[in-house]
């Protein structure tokens, strides 16, 4: 095992949430190719008054982006046992169409170069999946009262994760800018 496969391996056991079905996971996809760089981004939502974990690690090879992201189900009756699930999708490097970082700066005026930003937000696009926002088309007339149809954008937006300071710590910020620096490099290079 790498020193890289050992840190990986490392940030799994930290973030807590299943690390050996998430390793086991992973060591299927990569199908032995060395890891480059990699991201573990886990993640606490509320959901109907519940509180769900997830996990999502994305794991850059010479050749392809691996994304793994696991995450709980509702047990089928109280007395049952917990459900889990722990999906990867292996991308050819070749095949991701967009890279977009949105850095979240407070007071940006006092901002200087090279500071970590409050949080970042990785978007990866690849085609796998299409979102479509859709809104009421308006006139700019605030008292029309007809209606213009609807108006909206389609993004491939196949993985989002979002890394704030605040929640999970200027570290955790800062492994995701060398993750999303690594990705950029191996993407252009494939273009």
């Amino acid at each position: 095992m790498t020193t890289l496969h050992s840190r990986l391996r490392a940030d799994l056991d930290h973030a807590g949430y299943y690390p050996d079905l998430v390793a086991d996971v992973l060591d299927v996809a990569l199908g032995g190719e060395a890891v480059l760089s990699y991201l573990v981004h886990p993640e606490t939502t509320f959901d109907d008054a519940e509180v769900r974990r997830h996990v999502t690690a994305l794991v850059l090879t010479p050749s392809r982006l691996i994304v793994a992201h696991a995450d709980d189900h509702p047990a089928e009756s109280p007395d049952a046992p917990p459900v889990a699930s722990a999906t990867t999708e292996a991308v050819p490097l070749r095949e991701i169409r967009s890279v977009v970082l949105t850095h979240g700066v407070e007071n940006p005026a006092r901002h200087r170069s090279g500071r970590t930003p409050g949080e970042l937000t990785l978007a990866l696009g690849w085609g796998a999946m299409q979102r479509i926002d859709l809104e009421p088309a308006t006139c700019g007339d605030p008292r029309c009262e007809a209606d213009h149809g609807m108006t909206g954008t389609i993004a491939h937006d196949d993985v989002v994760v979002r890394i704030s300071s605040a929640a999970e710590g200027r570290g955790a910020v800062d492994a995701a800018i060398a993750f999303s620096r690594a990705l950029s490099a191996a993407t252009a290079r494939r273009a």
